[in-house]
């Protein structure tokens, strides 16, 4: 075959051994006459092995000079040879035809590689096909970098704005397309839960003269005078409270004797107690931990009594003390996005009760509960930014605190409303059906998001 930049027209015959001879000497004779054929470059004719068992296969290929002249020989000479074939064999003959073009060659800049660095891919554009890495091969700049970094961020046409738009003020859209197909568009669901998540996280508990101390210029050691008006006020206020403490003794004695007591005295209880909001500063985090222990144990679980023992408790109680306030609470606040994980699947299982007809997979639930919770950080975030913003521009004017508790306020309301919408528009049900599934949904989110931080309250509690 000539090297012609033309398309190569293809015939591919699969014939019966029966006249496998009488067809080969046809095939020959029209692979003569076309080299003799204007707009035909070349012919030949070869064996091919695609056929069934008792058939053959033969394949007829014609190099055509241009597109042109292909498509005047697809309406007059080849379609000539397929009546041709029908006319003379029958149903002994069976025929298929396709064009094929050559592959142009691919200009790329004198930086850019023909083939995929990552997969070795041939490339046919700016990108590669099979994975995705553009062609550029050589080290981008510093500015290149940054952008490539914060594009989504910063770019208005990005991915991450296209869904934190929809998932913001369309309930419910956002997986509505996702199961239907329409995918691209959007970030995928599991990383905008996991970036709205970081984010909301940083803005709420980030706080640069804490965690960024190093660049802040420390406060000035207190002087002798204000460490004695400390020392003199911590005294009054431990006075105080040991006076109203006795106080308190000398009444209930009273009232013992007397065989009155009041219905508020609280039980006295023994066990081991945790307290997160001490009166003072010199106030313990935790009680006496030599008197640690767990009350009611004959009423507990074996399996609970076997593993917090009196010593145990103890021991759980002096590495909580050493700890500290601040620190168990930090511990409580890392186990919040784990808890909320958890709390997925949970209820997505809800979901797929509530739902039973619905022919949908658990996955697809739980990609229901990902974008909702993804909106969820989404709507804090904004809260929480706003109330920044709203209190350095007027701590204390009333009206701008008024209408920032308004807002605020409106915002919390949109959040239910939210889900009943989201479920309307995934599950498309009429509003009795779906208030009624609502109220269960809600129900349910609300016990197993208080089951999910007590969670996250005992791990913290006992990964001293």
């Amino acid at each position: 075959m000539t090297n012609s930049a033309g398309p190569l027209y293809e015939m591919n015959f699969v014939v019966s051994d029966d006249i496998l001879a009488e067809v080969d000497q046809w095939l020959g004779e029209i692979v003569v006459a076309a080299r003799r054929r204007d707009g035909i470059a070349d012919a030949r004719v070869f064996e091919t092995h695609n056929a069934t068992e008792g058939n053959v296969g033969r394949t007829c290929q014609f190099q055509v000079d241009t597109d042109n002249a292909l498509l005047e020989l697809l309406d007059g000479y080849f379609s000539d040879i397929d009546a041709e074939a029908t006319v003379k064999y029958g149903d002994q003959i069976t025929l298929d035809n396709r064009t094929l073009h050559a592959e142009e060659p691919l200009t790329l800049p004198a930086n850019e590689s023909p083939v995929c660095l990552n997969c070795g891919a041939h490339l046919r554009g700016q990108y590669c096909g099979l994975c995705g890495q553009r062609s550029r091969s050589r080290l981008i700049s510093i500015w290149e970098l940054l952008r490539e970094a914060f594009g989504d961020l910063l770019e208005l046409d990005s991915r991450l704005w296209q869904t934190l738009v929809p998932l913001l003020v369309r309930p419910g859209q956002l997986t509505r397309d996702y199961l239907e197909g329409r995918r691209a568009r959007y970030m995928p669901p599991f990383r905008t839960y996991l970036v709205l998540s970081v984010m909301f996280f940083v803005v709420a508990f980030f706080d640069p003269t804490e965690d960024l101390s190093l660049l802040f210029e420390p406060e000035p050691a207190p002087t002798a005078e204000e460490i004695a008006n400390i020392e003199e006020s911590k005294a009054k206020a431990a006075a105080l409270q040991e006076s109203n403490n006795a106080a308190a003794r000398e009444e209930l004695e009273k009232l013992t004797a007397r065989g009155v007591l009041p219905d508020d005295v609280p039980d006295v209880d023994d066990s081991f107690s945790i307290n997160l909001g001490p009166d003072s500063e010199d106030s313990e985090f935790f009680g006496d931990c030599e008197n640690a222990s767990i009350s009611d144990e004959e009423d507990l679980p074996e399996w609970f009594r076997t593993r917090f023992t009196d010593e145990r408790v103890k021991q759980i109680c002096l590495d909580n003390k050493a700890r500290g306030r601040e620190n168990f609470t930090d511990a409580i606040l890392d186990n919040i996005p784990v808890a909320l994980i958890v709390l997925l699947p949970i209820m997505a299982l809800v979901l797929k009760l509530l739902y039973p007809l619905s022919r949908r997979y658990f996955v697809e639930h739980l990609l229901f509960f990902v974008h909702f919770h993804a909106f969820f950080f989404l709507i804090l975030m904004l809260q929480v930014l706003f109330a920044q913003i709203t209190g350095m521009l007027g701590p204390e004017d009333g009206a701008i605190d008024s209408i920032s508790t308004l807002i605020l306020v409106v915002t919390s309301f949109y959040i239910p409303v939210y889900l009943y919408k989201a479920m309307r528009r995934v599950y498309g049900q009429g509003h009795l059906v779906t208030m009624f599934k609502y109220s269960i949904l809600s129900v349910t989110y609300l016990a197993g998001a208080l089951i999910t931080v007590l969670g996250a309250l005992l791990v913290a509690l006992l990964s001293a």
